[in-house]
Protein backbone atom coordinates (compact mmCIF):
# COMPACT_ATOMS: atom_id res chain seq x y z
CA UNK A 1 0.00 0.00 0.00
CA UNK A 2 1.48 3.34 -0.86
CA UNK A 3 0.97 6.10 1.50
CA UNK A 4 2.52 9.56 1.93
CA UNK A 5 1.82 11.49 5.20
CA UNK A 6 4.35 14.09 4.52
CA UNK A 7 5.34 14.35 1.05
CA UNK A 8 8.26 16.65 0.26
CA UNK A 9 7.52 19.72 -1.87
CA UNK A 10 8.21 19.82 -5.80
CA UNK A 11 7.32 23.07 -6.83
CA UNK A 12 10.56 25.70 -7.71
CA UNK A 13 11.26 28.85 -6.30
CA UNK A 14 10.20 30.54 -9.24
CA UNK A 15 6.29 29.18 -8.69
CA UNK A 16 6.42 30.30 -4.84
CA UNK A 17 6.94 33.71 -5.90
CA UNK A 18 3.36 33.29 -7.12
CA UNK A 19 1.97 31.81 -4.00
CA UNK A 20 0.44 35.48 -3.24
CA UNK A 21 -2.59 34.55 -5.73
CA UNK A 22 -2.92 30.88 -3.55
CA UNK A 23 -4.17 28.95 -6.89
CA UNK A 24 -4.08 25.01 -6.25
CA UNK A 25 -0.63 24.72 -7.18
CA UNK A 26 0.30 27.12 -4.28
CA UNK A 27 -2.24 27.82 -1.51
CA UNK A 28 -1.89 26.19 2.02
CA UNK A 29 -3.66 26.13 5.13
CA UNK A 30 -4.14 29.05 6.98
CA UNK A 31 -2.09 29.42 10.30
CA UNK A 32 -5.67 29.42 12.34
CA UNK A 33 -7.66 26.64 11.16
CA UNK A 34 -9.77 26.30 14.50
CA UNK A 35 -10.16 21.75 14.54
CA UNK A 36 -6.36 20.16 14.80
CA UNK A 37 -6.29 18.19 11.37
CA UNK A 38 -4.64 14.52 10.26
CA UNK A 39 -3.12 14.70 6.74
CA UNK A 40 -3.08 11.56 4.93
CA UNK A 41 -2.75 10.96 1.12
CA UNK A 42 -2.61 6.98 -0.51
CA UNK A 43 -3.06 5.76 -3.90
CA UNK A 44 -6.80 5.38 -4.88
CA UNK A 45 -5.96 1.59 -5.80
CA UNK A 46 -5.37 0.89 -1.85
CA UNK A 47 -8.19 2.33 -0.57
CA UNK A 48 -9.59 -0.35 1.91
CA UNK A 49 -13.72 -0.67 2.23
CA UNK A 50 -13.40 1.81 5.55
CA UNK A 51 -11.83 4.54 3.71
CA UNK A 52 -14.18 4.10 1.01
CA UNK A 53 -17.76 4.23 2.84
CA UNK A 54 -16.26 7.45 4.61
CA UNK A 55 -15.51 9.10 1.33
CA UNK A 56 -18.96 8.04 -0.61
CA UNK A 57 -20.86 9.33 2.83
CA UNK A 58 -19.25 12.67 2.38
CA UNK A 59 -19.79 13.13 -1.16
CA UNK A 60 -23.07 12.11 -0.74
CA UNK A 61 -23.72 14.54 1.50
CA UNK A 62 -21.75 17.09 -0.37
CA UNK A 63 -24.22 16.96 -3.38
CA UNK A 64 -27.76 16.69 -3.67
CA UNK A 65 -28.23 14.03 -6.13
CA UNK A 66 -24.91 12.73 -6.08
CA UNK A 67 -23.68 10.45 -9.15
CA UNK A 68 -22.08 7.74 -8.18
CA UNK A 69 -20.73 6.70 -11.70
CA UNK A 70 -18.86 9.95 -11.31
CA UNK A 71 -16.70 9.33 -8.11
CA UNK A 72 -16.32 6.23 -9.13
CA UNK A 73 -14.75 7.02 -12.67
CA UNK A 74 -12.73 9.63 -10.64
CA UNK A 75 -11.31 6.84 -8.19
CA UNK A 76 -10.38 4.95 -11.35
CA UNK A 77 -8.47 7.90 -13.54
CA UNK A 78 -6.57 9.55 -10.77
CA UNK A 79 -4.01 7.72 -9.12
CA UNK A 80 -3.96 9.99 -5.64
CA UNK A 81 -6.21 10.85 -2.63
CA UNK A 82 -5.27 13.12 0.07
CA UNK A 83 -7.72 12.82 3.09
CA UNK A 84 -8.07 15.24 6.20
CA UNK A 85 -9.58 13.78 9.33
CA UNK A 86 -10.48 15.31 12.63
CA UNK A 87 -10.82 12.93 15.33
CA UNK A 88 -13.44 10.81 14.15
CA UNK A 89 -14.10 13.01 11.45
CA UNK A 90 -13.33 12.64 7.42
CA UNK A 91 -13.26 16.62 7.00
CA UNK A 92 -12.43 16.21 3.34
CA UNK A 93 -10.67 14.45 0.48
CA UNK A 94 -9.73 15.70 -2.77
CA UNK A 95 -8.64 13.37 -6.16
CA UNK A 96 -5.36 14.87 -7.62
CA UNK A 97 -2.67 13.45 -10.03
CA UNK A 98 0.70 15.22 -11.11
CA UNK A 99 1.29 13.35 -14.63
CA UNK A 100 4.27 14.26 -17.61
CA UNK A 101 2.31 14.18 -20.64
CA UNK A 102 2.78 14.57 -24.31
CA UNK A 103 1.16 17.92 -25.63
CA UNK A 104 0.71 19.16 -28.64
CA UNK A 105 3.41 21.75 -29.38
CA UNK A 106 4.91 20.51 -25.32
CA UNK A 107 6.66 17.18 -24.87
CA UNK A 108 7.55 15.88 -21.34
CA UNK A 109 5.01 18.63 -19.76
CA UNK A 110 4.06 18.40 -16.30
CA UNK A 111 0.57 18.75 -16.23
CA UNK A 112 -1.38 19.25 -12.61
CA UNK A 113 -5.28 16.84 -12.66
CA UNK A 114 -7.24 18.18 -10.42
CA UNK A 115 -9.77 15.96 -9.36
CA UNK A 116 -13.01 15.43 -7.11
CA UNK A 117 -12.91 17.61 -3.66
CA UNK A 118 -15.30 17.28 -0.94
CA UNK A 119 -14.98 19.49 2.53
CA UNK A 120 -17.26 18.96 5.22
CA UNK A 121 -19.22 22.37 5.86
CA UNK A 122 -17.41 22.65 8.96
CA UNK A 123 -14.51 22.64 7.93
CA UNK A 124 -14.98 24.62 4.84
CA UNK A 125 -13.41 28.22 4.21
CA UNK A 126 -9.88 27.60 5.64
CA UNK A 127 -7.96 26.50 2.83
CA UNK A 128 -8.59 22.95 2.88
CA UNK A 129 -9.69 22.18 -0.90
CA UNK A 130 -6.01 23.81 -1.76
CA UNK A 131 -3.81 22.05 0.47
CA UNK A 132 -5.34 19.04 0.17
CA UNK A 133 -5.43 19.29 -3.98
CA UNK A 134 -1.61 19.47 -3.18
CA UNK A 135 -0.81 17.03 -1.13
CA UNK A 136 -2.49 14.82 -4.06
CA UNK A 137 -0.48 16.78 -7.01
CA UNK A 138 2.86 16.08 -4.36
CA UNK A 139 2.37 12.27 -4.53
CA UNK A 140 3.51 11.57 -7.66
CA UNK A 141 6.88 12.39 -6.87
CA UNK A 142 7.39 14.33 -10.55
CA UNK A 143 10.75 15.89 -9.84
CA UNK A 144 10.34 20.44 -10.14
CA UNK A 145 9.23 21.71 -13.31
CA UNK A 146 10.00 25.59 -14.53
CA UNK A 147 6.01 25.28 -15.86
CA UNK A 148 3.06 23.67 -14.98
CA UNK A 149 -0.31 23.20 -16.85
CA UNK A 150 -2.97 23.34 -13.89
CA UNK A 151 -6.37 21.42 -14.96
CA UNK A 152 -9.58 20.85 -13.06
CA UNK A 153 -13.31 20.37 -14.35
CA UNK A 154 -15.36 22.94 -12.22
CA UNK A 155 -19.13 23.04 -12.15
CA UNK A 156 -19.21 26.73 -10.76
CA UNK A 157 -17.28 30.21 -10.37
CA UNK A 158 -16.31 29.46 -6.70
CA UNK A 159 -14.10 26.37 -7.74
CA UNK A 160 -13.21 28.19 -11.41
CA UNK A 161 -11.35 30.97 -9.12
CA UNK A 162 -8.52 28.48 -8.58
CA UNK A 163 -7.75 29.74 -12.13
CA UNK A 164 -9.27 32.70 -13.17
CA UNK A 165 -6.40 34.72 -10.78
CA UNK A 166 -4.12 34.23 -13.72
CA UNK A 167 -4.64 35.49 -16.93
CA UNK A 168 -3.32 32.30 -18.76
CA UNK A 169 -6.56 31.03 -17.97
CA UNK A 170 -9.07 29.15 -20.31
CA UNK A 171 -11.84 29.74 -21.45
CA UNK A 172 -12.66 32.95 -20.98
CA UNK A 173 -16.14 34.60 -21.63
CA UNK A 174 -16.99 35.63 -25.16
CA UNK A 175 -13.50 34.90 -25.95
CA UNK A 176 -13.39 31.83 -28.45
CA UNK A 177 -10.30 29.01 -27.53
CA UNK A 178 -7.38 29.30 -29.81
CA UNK A 179 -7.10 26.02 -32.08
CA UNK A 180 -3.74 25.27 -29.73
CA UNK A 181 -5.70 25.42 -27.16
CA UNK A 182 -8.43 22.95 -28.24
CA UNK A 183 -6.13 20.70 -28.97
CA UNK A 184 -4.91 20.78 -25.04
CA UNK A 185 -7.99 20.56 -23.63
CA UNK A 186 -9.19 17.72 -25.87
CA UNK A 187 -6.02 15.79 -24.68
CA UNK A 188 -6.87 17.03 -20.58
CA UNK A 189 -10.32 16.16 -21.44
CA UNK A 190 -9.70 12.68 -22.20
CA UNK A 191 -7.35 12.26 -19.57
CA UNK A 192 -10.12 12.63 -17.79
CA UNK A 193 -12.18 10.32 -19.07
CA UNK A 194 -14.43 12.56 -20.85
CA UNK A 195 -16.83 10.93 -23.24
CA UNK A 196 -18.07 14.13 -25.01
CA UNK A 197 -16.36 17.08 -24.99
CA UNK A 198 -16.57 20.07 -26.65
CA UNK A 199 -13.51 22.22 -27.75
CA UNK A 200 -15.54 25.73 -28.47
CA UNK A 201 -16.90 26.29 -25.24
CA UNK A 202 -14.64 23.46 -22.89
CA UNK A 203 -17.79 21.84 -21.59
CA UNK A 204 -17.61 18.50 -20.66
CA UNK A 205 -20.81 16.87 -21.30
CA UNK A 206 -22.46 14.85 -18.61
CA UNK A 207 -23.70 11.10 -18.32
CA UNK A 208 -27.22 12.93 -17.88
CA UNK A 209 -27.41 12.69 -14.38
CA UNK A 210 -27.64 15.88 -12.69
CA UNK A 211 -25.32 16.57 -9.80
CA UNK A 212 -25.18 19.93 -7.70
CA UNK A 213 -23.04 20.89 -4.89
CA UNK A 214 -24.30 22.07 -1.92
CA UNK A 215 -22.71 25.03 -1.38
CA UNK A 216 -22.76 28.73 -0.47
CA UNK A 217 -21.31 30.62 -3.17
CA UNK A 218 -20.68 34.43 -3.26
CA UNK A 219 -19.82 35.47 -7.01
CA UNK A 220 -20.64 38.40 -8.97
CA UNK A 221 -23.26 37.76 -11.68
CA UNK A 222 -20.72 38.00 -15.09
CA UNK A 223 -18.66 35.17 -13.36
CA UNK A 224 -21.51 32.79 -14.58
CA UNK A 225 -20.92 34.00 -18.13
CA UNK A 226 -18.48 31.17 -19.23
CA UNK A 227 -20.59 28.51 -17.59
CA UNK A 228 -23.72 29.31 -20.35
CA UNK A 229 -23.60 26.29 -22.01
CA UNK A 230 -22.94 23.98 -19.11
CA UNK A 231 -25.98 22.15 -18.56
CA UNK A 232 -26.04 20.85 -14.94
CA UNK A 233 -29.39 18.66 -15.31
CA UNK A 234 -27.21 16.66 -17.70
CA UNK A 235 -24.38 16.63 -15.24
CA UNK A 236 -21.76 18.86 -17.18
CA UNK A 237 -18.66 20.58 -16.15
CA UNK A 238 -16.32 22.75 -17.54
CA UNK A 239 -12.62 22.37 -17.78
CA UNK A 240 -10.54 24.84 -16.82
CA UNK A 241 -6.74 25.39 -17.34
CA UNK A 242 -4.18 27.74 -16.63
CA UNK A 243 -0.45 27.89 -16.39
CA UNK A 244 1.87 28.44 -13.46
CA UNK A 245 3.82 30.77 -13.05
CA UNK A 246 3.30 31.53 -16.73
CA UNK A 247 1.88 30.69 -20.06
CA UNK A 248 4.28 28.80 -23.42
CA UNK A 249 5.12 31.32 -25.85
CA UNK A 250 1.42 31.74 -28.50
CA UNK A 251 -0.51 30.70 -25.78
Amino acid sequence: MLRRKEPPFLFSAQMLSHAAFQPILLGGMGADTGDSLAFDVLATADIDDSTHARIVALFHRSYRAPNDAYLRQSLAKLRFIATATSAATLAGFALGEMRIMDLPRLPRQAVALAGICCVDPRFRRRGLFRELERRAFMAAGIAPAPRVLSCGRVAHPASFRTMTWSPTHVPKPFTPPTTWQQEIGAMIAQAYGVHDFDPDTFVCVGSGSPMYPRIEMDVRADEWDVFGAVNRDRGDSLLGLCWIPDAPAGW
